[in-house]
């Protein structure tokens, strides 16, 4: 599998090739269809980085940056309690400071979060990159993720 571009700039996946027109697959709707060769031109992205590519980018950014579930809990309780101190979040929370401060550091290079200070404290808070990614990754009342959060429905930054 391929990734390809027509010529409006849409981005398909490459199913089947034949002599004068190929199968693609739109990654954002699934749909299928045939395109005339000419009309396509490979592009040098893999085909899962274009499946990704359905997701926005703060839920990208999230996915790949935040790899366990105290981290993810963090920028939970940042969200929750707004931002906090670093001596706040080492006495409430079960983290060595070696330890949080990696996490900060990985989490603050994806544009989750940023410094900030906090009664003449360093402190850390959401940024809106963090906002709009738990925004979009938290269940409704009804159980489901929030509507026009879910892939294909947000418009996908590069």
């Amino acid at each position: 599998m391929k990734t390809v571009q027509d010529d409006t700039g849409k981005r398909y996946l490459l199913l089947k090739q034949a002599e004068q027109a190929s199968l693609v697959r739109d990654p954002d709707s699934g749909n299928e269809c045939y395109v005339q060769n000419d009309r396509l031109e490979p592009l040098d992205e893999s085909p899962l980085e274009t499946a990704a590519r359905t997701f926005s980018s703060p839920v990208r950014t999230l996915l790949t940056s935040v790899h366990d579930e105290a981290t993810l809990g963090l920028l939970c309780e940042l969200e929750t309690r707004g931002p906090l101190a670093i001596r706040t979040v080492l006495s409430a929370y079960d983290f060595c400071e070696s330890d949080l401060n990696g996490r900060l550091a990985v989490l603050a290079a994806a544009d989750l979060i940023e410094e900030t200070e906090i009664g003449g404290e360093r402190g850390y808070g959401l940024t809106d990159t963090g906002k709009a990614a738990l925004e979009a990754i938290r269940p409704t009342d009804e159980g489901t993720t929030a509507p026009d959060r879910r892939p294909g429905s947000l418009e996908n930054d590069s």
